[in-house]
């Protein structure tokens, strides 16, 4: 499995951006796929997952009521949108697939992406 990160960029504080990450070689199945961010000098923060097969969708608090997770089965991709953005934000942020099921911890995850800067200016 291999997956691509895209849709970063610097926008400024309030605006959106989407974030894809798109999957080839097998496909997600029943799996889990996640999104995590790292800031310079902190740790990858677990951001948002989704249960591929029926679509749950689990959030931190940190972007809760401002992030959507979402996958397209028929693109083998799923997405993030990112609305009302905040300088904190700002990280390189990073796809990923669980090798078992529900998690928020990055070593639970086997397949990641290359990361998406996304950089939000106050």
């Amino acid at each position: 499995v291999q997956l691509q990160a895209s849709g970063g960029g610097l926008v400024q504080a309030g605006d959106s951006l989407r974030l894809s990450c798109v999957a080839t070689g097998r496909t997600f199945s029943s799996h889990v796929m996640g999104w995590f961010r790292q800031a310079p000098g902190k740790e990858r923060e677990w951001v948002a997952a989704i249960r591929w097969g029926v679509g749950n969708t689990y959030y931190s608090n940190s972007v809760k009521g401002r992030f959507t997770i979402s996958r397209v089965s028929a693109e083998n991709t799923v997405y993030l949108q990112m609305n009302s953005l905040k300088p904190e934000d700002t990280a390189v942020y990073y796809c990923a697939r669980a090798n078992r099921g529900l998690s928020t911890v990055a070593n639970d995850y086997t397949y990641w992406g290359q990361g998406t800067q996304v950089t939000v200016s106050s």
